[in-house]
């Protein structure tokens, strides 16, 4: 009778704020979602461990300990635009996705400013109260007209250029101070772009900011600004407590100089008694909303499946589409990468496992420089920042810690860390006649000029990874070129090259490669030594030596000035080098080989050298 075996458990989500059931339901299809709102910070740092993903808005804080404690995490998702309440910084060097909906609220927060602008401008608040508790007072509430006023908008993003179209409706002129905007979609939007802000707050009537809260925009509004402004301005903050200056604002607001504020977001939520927050949100000239800029039922809608949509892709092992600490991949050059991405990291994790078992030690932890190099159709994508992740990742992995998380995100940070280069090189000729898309990683031998990580002094001692055991002998041969090649095939990974050998195999599970002379019975004998050690071979490859990548090889070693030594090394040796009628043999295997079945191969067997590859 079969032994009964649990079903691998379902990766688990935390989602401790509101979200909107629709995208809760995406979640549920094939994540285990667990609801927890009301955590304080003490309670999620206790069961943070279990999730590899949470989803928030804009109350829970993940902090660098909670991203420190949670091992597992893989995606923090913030369903709006900021992420103010994540520690970015620190999720990048952990290699935790951070996503957010850059577009799924923009409109809301862009129609709340205009209400929020037109609810200041004729006072509507205050009347609706007065009128509620019995007053009637037109004299009082006289308001001003925003048609042929200026609006100054100090950020043109998303939600600025919202904010500029709806303002143009109503009959504004509209002024914007952006240093990232493009000077070609502000003039399709009828948007004069002025040099800084000192230029553009004299000729406001009204300011609205929507720029994100980080350390060159927040208290960018304070004093000193704020006297630029006319007499009589108003301003508005529907993007980020904390790019006003509270007390300054309460001041001007208190002179009379700004005659109205609209806020929407504060220092601190909710308020406390006696903060600035609270003592500007009693202020008579003072709209306020308890940060509604997101809250209506289509924004939180739209916010949700988003990021809902994301978490599934990422946990499933897609590329980020939205991510804040990763490059912006769009959807057609997602679709081409997706395979080479999967290619590229086998290619790494082969280049570890094979040349570390193949080589003497030292030749592969000074190999740190490699050239990447794409040929044919790949070499038309600009964005090949998965490919060089993919990369990284599969070159450390193999010989990291397991709690070591490479992707996208840490990608450059780890290559830094461990003093790995990489050299990016393109052809878009056709990669060859018989593949329209070819992937090359050459490994470059140490020199001077690349024995020290990139903008590190000369003499500074470079990080290099640690090297597993050598698990086998080799013969005195000529220095070979370590390059290998890779394409895919209907999505399916093929290596086409390992050094000046041509073979074509699928880089899967348990492999070994031996190095040996082709002579008459050699696969019998390694057949036979694998069947003594229960070692089953489900397929195998013999990949003879290709007399162009010989010669190339060749050549390589003459321009490092190493092959006339080695081979003299091997004369002296009494070996007879003949390196036409060397093979590899490709096996793939059922099991782990051991280290001693390695040694009997060498042995016994005949076999120059061989290596133990697990994919």
């Amino acid at each position: 009778m079969p032994l009964l075996t649990e079903p691998n458990p379902l990766p688990k989500v935390l989602v401790p704020e509101k979200l909107s059931p629709d995208g809760l339901a995406l979640l549920k299809t094939s994540l285990d979602v667990h609801e927890r709102k009301g955590l304080s910070h003490e309670e999620l740092l206790t069961i943070i461990p279990e999730y590899e993903a949470i989803l928030i808005r804009s109350e829970t804080k993940v902090t660098a300990e909670v991203l420190a404690t949670g091992k597992k995490l893989k995606v923090v998702a913030r369903a709006g635009v900021g992420v103010d309440n994540v520690d970015v910084e620190a999720a990048t060097k952990l290699g935790i996705v951070v996503v957010n909906s850059p577009s799924g609220n923009i409109g809301a927060a862009a129609e709340h400013t205009i209400a929020l602008l037109l609810s200041m401008a004729r006072n509507i608040p205050d009347a609706c109260s007065g009128l509620k508790n019995g007053k009637w007072e037109r004299s009082r509430l006289v308001g001003v007209e925003v048609q042929g006023k200026t609006l100054g908008i100090i950020g043109l993003g998303k939600v600025g250029l919202i904010v500029a179209r709806l303002a143009k409706g109503l009959g504004m002129k509209v002024n914007a101070m952006d240093p990232y905007a493009s000077a070609a979609v502000a003039a399709s939007a009828s948007v004069t772009l002025l040099p800084n802000l000192a230029a553009l707050l004299p000729t406001v009537d009204f300011l609205t900011i929507h720029t994100p809260l980080i350390a060159s925009t927040k208290g960018m509004i304070s004093t000193t600004e704020l006297a630029q402004m006319k007499k009589g301005a108003r301003i508005l903050n529907v993007a980020r407590g904390g790019t006003i200056d509270e007390v300054a604002l309460l001041e001007a607001l208190e002179s009379g100089h700004i005659a109205g504020a609209g806020i929407d977001v504060f220092t601190s939520e909710p308020p406390q008694p006696g903060t600035s927050a609270a003592n500007l949100i009693a202020h008579p000239r003072v709209v306020a909303t308890p940060h509604l800029g997101a809250s209506t039922v289509e924004a939180q809608e739209n916010v949700s499946i988003d990021v809902c949509e994301q978490v599934l892709q990422i946990l499933g092992g897609a590329l980020p589409r939205s991510a804040v600490n990763a490059p912006l991949i769009l959807p057609e050059e997602y679709q081409k990468l997706q395979p080479f991405v999967h290619l590229v990291e086998k290619i790494g994790s082969l280049y570890t496992q094979h040349y570390t078992s193949m080589t003497p030690s030292s030749s592969t932890v000074n190999r740190n420089t490699f050239d990447l190099i794409y040929e044919g159709e790949i070499a038309e994508i600009n964005n090949t920042k998965p490919l060089f992740a993919a990369l990284i990742k599969g070159l450390v992995t193999p010989i990291a810690s397991a709690s070591l998380n490479v992707n996208i995100v840490n990608a450059e940070i780890i290559a830094r860390e461990r003093g790995i280069v990489v050299n990016e090189q393109r052809s878009r000729d056709p990669a060859s006649q018989t593949y329209s898309s070819l992937i090359t990683l050459v490994a470059r031998p140490p020199s001077r000029a690349s024995s020290r990580v990139r903008g590190q002094p000369s003499g500074t001692r470079t990080p290099t990874t640690t090297t597993p055991t050598v698990i086998s002998s080799t013969s005195i041969l000529p220095p070979q070129q370590q390059i290998i090649s890779g394409t895919c095939s209907s999505s399916q990974p093929l290596i086409s090259r390992l050094d000046r050998f041509a073979t074509s195999f699928v880089p899967e599970g348990n492999l070994l490669i031996c190095h040996n002379y082709d002579s008459p019975g050699k696969i019998g004998v390694v057949g036979n030594i694998l069947g003594t050690k229960d070692v089953n071979i489900n397929f195998m490859g013999v990949a003879a030596v290709s007399k162009a990548l010989l010669e190339e090889d060749e050549r390589a070693a003459v321009t490092e000035g190493k092959g006339a030594l080695a081979l003299g090394a091997a004369a002296a040796s009494g070996v007879v080098y003949e390196p036409e009628k060397e093979a590899l043999m490709i096996l793939g295997v059922d099991k782990p080989v051991k280290k001693d079945v390695v040694e009997d191969l060498v042995q016994s067997g005949g076999v120059l050298s061989a290596s133990v590859i697990c994919l």
